[in-house]
Formats: C-alpha cells, structure tokens, sequence
C-alpha cells in the first residue's frame, strides 16, 4: 500500500528535521561555549560518574595542600626559633666564660655582664613563645604560652600538633618546648638566672659550662628533628603538586572538550542546518508560501 504524500505531510516532515538539525547546532554551541564534554550527567552517566571522584579527590588534595603549607609555617617558625635561641645560649656561654675570669674582672664588669645575660634571658623567652597565626609552636595543644614568668611548660606531655598530607600519612609540626628549653629549674631560663646570681655574688661560674653544653646539645637535637619533618613536608608538598597536575589532566580528559574538535563540529552542523533551510525553500516554495500567506 502506498501512503499518500502531501505538502502539508512534507513541510511538517521537513520542520521536523530542520528543528532537529537546530537543536544539535544548539547543542554543539552550548559545549563550545561551556567547554564541557557533556552538559547533564544523563549525556554520559560514566563520564559524569568519573568527573564526580575526581572533583573529590582534587578538593581532597586541595585540603592536603592548605595543611602543607600551614604545617611548613609552623616548622619554618620553630627552625628559626631553635636557630635563634641556640646563637643566644651560644652568647651567654661567650659571657660565662669572661664572667669566669675573677682575676681580670672587678664587680662592675660583673654586673655588666649579668646585666646583658638578664637581657637574653628574656629575649630567650620570648623566643620559646613563639606563635603562628596565634598559636605557641612550643607549647603542643595549649592555647597558652608556652612558657610562664616562672618558666613552667604548659604543654602537655605526649601532645602533638599533626598537619595530614595524605591519605595515610600525617607530620607533627610542632616542637616540645620542655625539651627545647627545658622546664622550671632545669629549664635554660633559670640556668642563665642561676648565672647571673652567681656572678653576683661572687661565685665563680665556669662549673656552669657544662650546663650550657647540655643544653645546646638538647637544642641542636631538637632541631635536627624539626629539620627532618620539614624535609617531610617539603616531599610531601612535591608529591601533592604532582597529583594535583595529574588529577586536573584526567578531569581534563573526561569533562573539557577538545576544542578543535568541537569547532570542526559546530562548523559541519552549521554547514548542514544551512543546506537543510536551503533544500527546504527550493523543494517545498509553494507550500512555505502558502503556509505564509
């Protein structure tokens, strides 16, 4: 059986196709536009599958990166502390040494020389309590500095400032302050004290040479140790860049659109939508008149 055709059963056919042919430009300038391989997860449910994971896992490695770079600041702080108090303990050890010498010093030298160590003593606390961002770098998990007026360490003991910067690692980034410094009386605060009262009363301090020693000794420990989670966290940091490329690659691949490629297509589409209105307009003029008319 043969079914009839019309001018009316053409043109609808023909509009039909001709709005198929839109909508596919329409489609295709979207994504170039957007840039996107697909604009709803119903497009491509496993590409859209794949984009989600990775989203995750680059806001993941994103998260990593911020715990880096702030657990670099709370090393860098404390190397730098430690540097700084072990050159001052580095002086006071010049001084006890003068101090040492009763025979070539008078009183007034003596003074003098306990007065100067008074003031590193000071300067040395304010060093042990040391902040970043509001936070005592030697005092673990306390909110308070690190270090008191009567040099006890506020830290509680086995407490442990932690920065993860993997999935299955994480490095502690501060430094325990009571064995940097030491606490209360057999802290290096009060040994610089016990130097300066021995100096003025006229006892002689080179048996405190060895005390300083000690302490030096403890100090370059510590930040030998610091040194090593800071190259941890300097390796860590090279291998969450290297993810983090690797990850914006493979979303790249599966969410972007290759933009020469979407070109050459939106320019094929547009090539055939107009040679669709111009095929239409020769074969069904007196009808598309009519339906004008």
């Amino acid at each position: 059986m043969i079914s009839r055709v019309t001018s009316t059963s053409m043109t609808q056919s023909a509009m039909r196709q001709l709005q198929v042919n839109l909508s596919e430009l329409s489609r295709l300038q979207e994504k170039a536009i957007s840039q996107r391989a697909f604009l709803s997860p119903s497009e491509d449910p496993s590409a859209a599958t794949t984009t989600l994971r990775l989203h995750g896992e680059q806001r993941r490695t994103e998260q990593y990166a911020r715990n880096i770079d702030d657990g670099l600041a709370w090393l860098t702080t404390a190397d730098s502390a430690i540097a700084g108090a072990t050159a001052l303990l580095s002086r006071v050890r010049s001084l006890t040494v003068q101090g040492a010498n009763d025979g070539a010093l008078d009183a007034t030298a003596k003074e003098a020389i306990a007065v100067e160590l008074e003031g590193i003593r000071d300067e040395m606390l304010a060093t042990a309590n040391r902040t970043v961002l509001g936070r005592f770098v030697f005092a673990g998990t306390s909110d308070t500095p690190a270090f008191a007026a009567d040099y006890s360490h506020s830290g509680v003991a086995g407490s442990e400032v932690l920065r993860r910067v993997s999935d299955e690692a994480s490095i502690r980034v501060d430094a325990d302050g009571a064995a940097v410094f030491g606490t209360g009386d057999d802290s290096v605060f009060a040994l610089i004290t016990g130097i300066v009262e021995d100096l003025r009363m006229g006892v002689n301090v080179g048996a405190r040479l060895s005390e300083i020693d000690e302490r030096r000794t403890a100090m370059l420990s510590a930040q030998g140790a610091v040194g090593v989670r800071q190259l941890q966290m300097e390796r860590a940091k090279e291998a969450i860049v290297d993810s983090s490329v690797s990850l914006e690659a493979r979303r790249a691949a599966v969410e972007d659109v290759d933009s020469v490629e979407i070109l050459v297509q939106l320019k094929a589409q547009e090539l055939v939508y107009q040679s669709s209105l111009s095929v239409t307009a020769r074969v069904l003029q007196p009808s598309l008149m009519e339906f004008l008319r």
